[in-house]
């Protein structure tokens, strides 16, 4: 029974194959013959596709839920003593299941498009539904003839090898699906992006009409980050909770380009500016977007040597990557000054220039962090030597050109567009970078002694301070002109103009999430001590008291539980339990850290090795304000929801019938 209903599986991913080249087929013949028919068909295939590629997925599920071992997949990433929310999530356990998910995302997104924009664009659907097609043909033959999920095997495994024990792990039920919708989101402005490029658009249509799609992908993925962020500080037991390691900068690096991007659309969309370098843009955060994904899991990240023992996947990744880069820069190089406006940067210090500058920092943030991701693998493959790039490099560069960043965040939504003044700026300005000045100061009063984290907090001071003070004297302006209530004022301004407020929310939630950083950064402790029973040491303003450590048992796994008390200076006591875990299927060993989290700060404890004395080597930190990092993702998700609440303007002279989209051509021939 399962046997089949994983042929079923394969039978509909290869039948949504079909259909994506068929959908190809259509949009050229009706561009071509101005056949409103073969559009048609293309839309219906391209739904269908998602209906197709949802049965692919759920049999792979089903047959983890059902513990079918004639399935390779299922018998390598799952095992009869794997609890059910793990084989329900194993699917994006390895390789040819996490792109089955990203293909599946894909697929949805595609149906979403064509039916939310069928009508109200029609001009550009025809390239939009070439572009998505196109892409998912580019997955699907992978999944399908190289890196197969519905692969079976004959006679049937007793048993499965079982998935990763780190995997093993709430967190990362969320954070491959999270990380992936912010990846495959950004397919949606790309695709319209490369019909602008094709049509010469050169207006803010297009920017305006993907601007939900480009919030929804920037907010995903930077939810994706974060969870996986949460994920490795209290799984992998080394107190933090970002190394710079190339997994984690295969994601950063789409975002930094995504959030340049998100930023500058908006010149696009009130002065009709940077319109060739939005494009460039959204080509690149689509490009790293499928960069990540492949160096993720490609194996290519582990070792170039691994990455070569299977040669198909390898050169398919390589070509794939490739044609989808010279296609994107090569439309952009070719069709690029069709979408060239009249409208010039007027002055130097005005919004617009700003917006410059912020683009500026982050796509030189984005260089960095790809070079360093990428350098090792260059050097292991022209020497054969393996290199690493660590933290130190990375936060040695980076660091100005984040301080640069968060300066612009509170500089640019308070410069007016077109000109403004020195004069006008220094009298904005003097107060809160007056007062931001004295809380560095007084910072360094408080134990602050790198320059690095005292810039930090001044900064973050400046920002707030310069946002709320411009908060306040709008809504005073509006008390006065309509006699209203402070409160109402405040609400009625951020109602009238939910991007703008939204945009302030989403800054304060990077404030928060800023001071975070800069707390758990420099202001951390942390001891390794050797503890026997009731030995004590001390970590921020808690006791520490080793109790005892024994065995334990979990559904599929064994352990040495141990038992720590604590107290805090204000005489508040608890028990935190950390514990050392054994999966006896892969004999692979985990660290589970036990955290006491509370708003000032994080008690972290790690079991290390036993001694024959009855000791266990520990560590312990003391992570100040880490938890910030966590509550300003959530403010930044109350922003980016409040600003997408807002409907988008109606652009006039985009609509058209649907049977005119066919005649969309008409821009090839100018």
């Amino acid at each position: 029974m399962s046997g089949s209903l994983i042929e079923i599986g394969l039978g509909a991913t290869s039948l949504a194959l079909i259909l994506a080249l068929c959908a190809m087929v259509c949009v050229c013949i009706s561009l071509q013959r101005t056949a409103p028919a073969f559009l048609h068909t293309a839309r219906h295939a391209l739904i269908l596709n998602f209906v197709l590629l949802t049965l692919g997925c759920f049999t792979i599920v089903w047959s983890f839920v059902v513990k079918d071992y004639s399935v390779l997949y299922v018998a390598q990433n799952s095992n009869s003593q794997l609890p059910l929310l793990y084989r329900l999530t194993a699917l994006w356990g390895a390789h040819e299941g996490s792109l089955m998910l990203w293909l599946w995302f894909l697929a949805a997104f595609t149906a979403v498009a064509v039916l939310i924009h069928w009508k109200t664009h029609p001009l550009s659907m025809p390239y939009v539904m070439l572009t998505l097609a196109a892409l998912q043909i580019g997955f699907m033959v992978f999944i399908l003839f190289l890196s197969n999920p519905f692969v079976e095997i004959h006679p049937a495994m007793a048993d499965g090898r079982d998935l990763n024990p780190l995997l093993q792990d709430p967190g990362l039920a969320f954070h491959p699906p999270t990380l992936y919708m912010g990846y495959v989101g950004f397919s949606i402005p790309f695709a319209f992006a490369i019909a602008a490029l094709v049509r010469g658009q050169s207006g803010r249509e297009w920017v305006v009409t993907t601007r939900r799609w480009t919030l929804f992908a920037w907010v995903t993925l930077t939810s994706g980050i974060l969870l996986g962020g949460y994920w490795a500080y209290y799984e992998l037991g080394w107190g933090g909770y970002w190394a710079w390691d190339p997994v984690e900068n295969a994601s950063l690096m789409p975002w930094l380009t995504g959030t340049a991007f998100l930023h500058s659309i908006m010149a696009q969309d009130q002065r009709n500016l940077f319109q060739t370098w939005n494009v460039f843009l959204i080509i690149t955060t689509f490009a790293l977007s499928l960069l990540g994904t492949f160096l993720v899991r490609s194996g290519v990240l582990t070792s170039v040597h691994s990455f070569a023992a299977d040669p198909g996947r390898g050169a398919y990744i390589l070509l794939f990557l490739i044609a989808v880069a010279v296609i994107s820069y090569g439309l952009l190089i070719w069709r690029g000054h069709r979408l060239v406006g009249p409208a010039k940067i007027s002055h130097m210090v005005s919004r617009e220039s700003a917006l410059l500058y912020n683009n500026m920092l982050f796509v030189a943030a984005a260089i960095i962090v790809l070079t360093g991701t990428l350098y090792p693998l260059a050097i292991e493959v022209l020497t054969g030597e393996r290199v690493s790039v660590a933290a130190p490099y990375f936060n040695k560069v980076m660091a100005p050109l984040m301080l640069g960043i968060v300066l612009l965040m509170g500089l640019g939504p308070l410069i007016p567009w077109r000109k403004s003044s020195l004069k006008k700026l220094r009298d904005q300005f003097a107060l809160p970078a007056g007062l931001a000045v004295l809380v560095a100061i007084v910072s360094t009063f408080l134990g602050a002694n790198d320059l690095i984290a005292i810039l930090a907090i001044g900064l973050v001071a400046f920002v707030f301070l310069a946002t709320i003070m411009d908060i306040v004297r709008a809504v005073k302006a509006h008390m006065k002109s309509t006699d209203r209530s402070w409160s109402s004022s405040l609400v009625s301004l951020a109602s009238n103009n939910q991007r703008r407020y939204g945009g302030f929310i989403v800054h304060m939630g990077v404030l928060v999430l800023i001071i975070g950083v800069v707390g758990s950064g420099f202001f951390r402790e942390e001891t390794t001590v050797t503890l026997k029973p009731e030995a004590q040491v001390q970590a921020g303003p808690y006791t520490l008291t080793f109790m005892s450590i024994g065995p334990s048992r979990g559904p599929n796994y064994s352990e040495r539980l141990a038992t720590v008390n604590w107290k805090h200076e204000n005489g508040e006591t608890g028990t935190l339990t950390p514990s050392k875990r054994t999966y006896p299927v892969t004999g692979t060993v985990t660290t589970e850290a036990a955290i006491l989290s509370t708003f000032l700060g994080d008690l972290y404890v790690v079991l290390g090795n036993e001694t024959t004395q009855g000791s266990v080597v520990t560590r312990v930190f003391w992570n100040p304000l880490v938890n910030w990092i966590w509550i300003g993702w959530m403010v930044v998700l109350l922003g980016v929801l409040f600003a997408m609440t807002k409907r988008a303007p109606k652009i006039i002279g985009s609509q058209a019938t649907p049977k005119d989209a066919t005649g969309s051509s008409e821009a090839l021939a100018t």
